[in-house]
Order: structure tokens, then sequence, then C-alpha cells
């Protein structure tokens, strides 16, 4: 009977509800990836059907162009109107990235840096601690959420859903405690990423929201993105519901501002213009050319640790969590505000951003963006594969072949395997596995090559063609005669 029930359920989401969905020339020229799209389509009206989601837009980046994104289900249970990579969604704590971002902008500008203490931005910060001796407060520790700070600001609003202002935080901060030392412990804090916005402000001369439409949003062509959204903007924006009941029904949770929480929690945007945001931080190599908006090297510095969780199962970017999953590096935030929740997911080795957006309390968007990440992101990675090097082995690299050693007694081996020359270590004790020994030398130009950490290693010859000596980095090695 359950079973029943579900595949009319599933039958009338294919027939009533019609999605919108993108895909440029990519999917045409990789079938494998296609093929993976068509399976993580199916897979998600299944789930959208048995769980009785009502509304998602999904979207996958790769080499910053959206080469698929997605709507399923209805932005509105009422009207039935569809959801689609263009409808707005409320991004909660996926805002922190913005508000991270216009922090590393404002760095670059000479404006503040990293390690100043708030107070140096906000001299009106003040906050009782009871840890004698503890380092001032930094904006390091802010954007790592390390500073020791309470969640939230001391005002109930999570409860009543009345933000306080600006104003009101500051002033009620005074009252508050450090609950640790900074730099001890990640403790995440809404109230620590408020400051953040508040010395944007201070350092800019603008508005937390006028700068990030001037700043982000309009470089970026993020178009139909808000910090504090119109009333004609709210209009278009999924209707928001709380958790399904026990009879089937969700209760529409009331649009309410987070005025000053907003750089924590307050953006207003879609599958469509978070892409873009994605796009810019799939930048983040050296050689991307990106700059208009924030310089490669900064987008790289938030993608990397700067705070590794006491058990190693991650750590902290500059507004970014990182974590490892499938020998993978993941870069991501989620966000979760009155019945909007959203799942913004870099895979930086892929070059792959995800993003997924629900409009109900009870629906969880990480379940789609990591299907997606291990179904289109596996697909992506083995279309796109260079073809395995074939390597040629030089009859003249005959003439390396031997054992060195070093003043110290310490012998090498240069030797040729399969896939080319290779300078074998023996080390003392022996290595557990042989293949840490292995150095893999790579030709640059006669007599010269190249290891695997970028350095060089020459053979110097005599006169009559054989190796006189190794140079190895700035060491050298000399050839055991026996």
């Amino acid at each position: 009977m359950l079973r029943a029930r579900f595949l009319v359920l599933l039958t009338l989401l294919f027939l009533a509800l019609p999605v919108a969905a993108q895909a440029g020339d990519f999917l045409e020229e990789h079938p494998e990836v296609r093929d993976a799209v068509t399976l993580l389509d199916l897979w998600i009206q299944e789930q959208m059907a048995y769980q009785q989601i009502p509304g998602l837009s999904v979207g996958v980046v790769y080499d910053q162009e959206v080469i698929w994104s997605k709507g399923y289900g209805v932005e509105d249970l009422e009207s039935q109107d569809p959801v689609t990579p263009a409808t707005l969604f409320r991004l909660g704590s996926v805002t922190k990235l913005f508000t991270a971002t216009a922090i590393l902008q404002l760095r670059d500008q000479g404006k503040l840096r990293l390690d100043d203490p708030v107070a140096q931005h906000l001299p009106w910060f003040e906050l009782q601690s009871s840890f004698e001796g503890a380092p001032e407060i930094t904006l390091r520790h802010l954007l790592t959420h390390t500073a020791g700070l309470p969640r939230e600001a001391a005002f109930p609003y999570w409860t009543t859903h009345e933000f306080p202002t600006s104003e009101e935080i500051n002033a009620a901060l005074r009252t508050q405690s450090a609950i640790y030392p900074p730099d001890k412990i990640y403790k995440y804090s809404n109230l620590g990423m408020a400051l953040l916005g508040e010395v944007v402000v201070a350092a800019s001369g603008q508005t937390y929201a006028d700068y990030i439409e001037q700043h982000i949003f309009e470089p970026l062509g993020m178009t139909h993105s808000a910090v504090v959204p119109a009333a004609e903007d709210r209009q278009q924006m999924a209707t928001a519901y709380m958790r399904r009941q026990p009879d089937g029904n969700r209760e529409v949770m009331d649009y309410y501002e987070t005025r000053g929480m907003a750089p924590a929690a307050n953006i207003v945007s879609s599958v469509d213009d978070l892409a873009r945001f994605g796009a810019l931080h799939l930048q983040a190599a050296p050689d991307s050319g990106a700059g208009e908006v924030v310089k490669a090297s900064t987008l790289h510095e938030m993608q990397r640790p700067h705070w590794v969780y006491s058990d190693w199962s991650g750590g902290r970017g500059l507004g970014f969590g990182i974590s490892r999953r499938d020998d993978k590096t993941l870069v991501s935030h989620g966000g979760w505000i009155g019945g909007n929740r959203t799942h913004f997911l870099l895979a930086p080795g892929d070059d792959l951003a995800i993003i997924a957006m629900v409009n109900a309390d009870d629906a969880t968007p990480y379940q789609f963006s990591f299907q997606a990440l291990d179904l289109v992101g596996a697909a992506i990675a083995e279309s796109t594969a260079p073809p395995p090097t074939i390597r040629r082995v030089d009859p003249g690299w005959q003439r390396y072949l031997g054992v060195y050693t070093d003043p110290w007694g310490w012998e090498y081996q240069v030797m040729i395997l399969e896939d080319g020359l290779v300078l074998y270590s023996h080390n003392y004790p022996p290595e557990d596995n042989v293949a840490e020994g292995i150095t893999r030398l790579e030709p640059v130009e006669s007599d010269t090559f190249k290891m695997s950490d970028g350095e060089l290693v020459v053979f110097e010859m005599d006169d009559e063609g054989h190796v006189e000596r190794i140079q190895r980095r700035y060491d050298f090695l000399y050839p055991v005669v026996r």
C-alpha cells in the first residue's frame, strides 16, 4: 500500500509540476556527464516525492560555467508555481561568505589587516572576560569562529523573530561575556559575523548592504540578489514552509528581517546568482586571471585551513568550513533561516561548485549537493581526464644509471623503471612502503631533470661522457665505484 501511494505521488509529481532545466553544450559533448545528470535527475524526483519537499533548486558549476541547473517542485503549494534556477531563497548563514569576501576585499585595498584587533576598527567593542592574559580578539578570530564569543547577541530573536538593530547589539555587547579565550576553541558565532559586518561599514564608509551590492553583486552580475530584499523581491521568493506535520500539512513561515544580524544571515539569492559567486571562488588558481572582484591569491587564502579542529576532522578557512571526503578537500557553508535551507559546496581540486536550495525546514540540501558531487563530479573527472602519459625511455639515460652517495654515507640509486628515470633513496631504516623512496625525474633538457617537488636534478658529465656528480637542488651526490 505504501509503495503504491508513493508511486502515485511520484507520477503526480512528474505530470503536474513543470520544472525548468538549463544545460549548455557541455552535456552534449560529454555523454558520461549527461548520463550522470539523468540519473541524478531521477533520484532527485524520487526524493522530492518520497519526502514531500515543496521545492528545490540545484545547480552545478564546472570550470566557472553552469553545466546544469534545474528547479523541482513548487515555490508555493497553493499557487503551484514551479521552482526554477531563478527562484529566490533566503541564504541564511551562506550570507557569511559574502561578509568574509568583503573583509578580504578591504584587506586587499589596504583598509585593514586580518590580525588587527577588532577594537581598532570598532572602538566601542567591549566584552566581559575572565581570561587574564588572553590575546586581543582579531578579525581573523571572527572569520574563523575562534574568538570565543557567545553564539548570539543578547536578545531572544530566534524565539521572537524580532531582531535588534546594530546599535542595540553594540550597546548590549558590554553585558556579554566571552565563553573562551580567543585562539583556543572553535565556537561558531553569529554575533562574530555581525561584528565583521560592522567592520565592513567602518572600513568602507558605506552601509553593509550598499557595500555588498556595489562590490560583489554588481561586478558578478548577481542582479536578483539582495541583502535587504524590497517588497517586490519578497513577492518573488519561494514560500517558506515549516516542518511537515503528521497530517501532512505545513505552516508558512512569515518573512522577518534580521536587521543588525544581517551580515550573518539575511541575503536573498537564487541558484542562477549563486552560481556566479561559485564561479568566482573557482578562480583561486594562480593563473586564473581573477582580480576584478577578488584576487586569485586571496580566494585561495579563503579556502585553505587557518584553523584545524582538535580531532583533525576538518577546519576553518576564512569564512568557509573545510572538510575531507573520499580523499577530496571540500570547502563549503550551509545556511538555514525560517523555512529556507541552502548548501554552497566547492570541490576546488575538481574545479566544481554545487548549490542546492530548499524551501522547507525539514529538507536537507546537503543530500542533493553531495549526491551531485558523487554522481556528476565523478563523471566530469572521468570524462575530462587527460589521456595517460606515454613515457618514452631515452636510451641515452643509460649513462646516468648507478649508485651515488653524499659525503655522509647515504646512498641513492638512479635506475630506469617502466615509467621513466627515477632516483631511489636507500634509507635506514628502510621505508615501510617502497614507493616512499622513489623520486621520479621528468626530463627538462639535456642532463637536467625535474623532481616531483618542482626542483631540479642535474647530471654533470665529464669529458668522457661519465657522470662526474649529480647536483640535487644545491647539494651534490657522487658516483660509487664498486
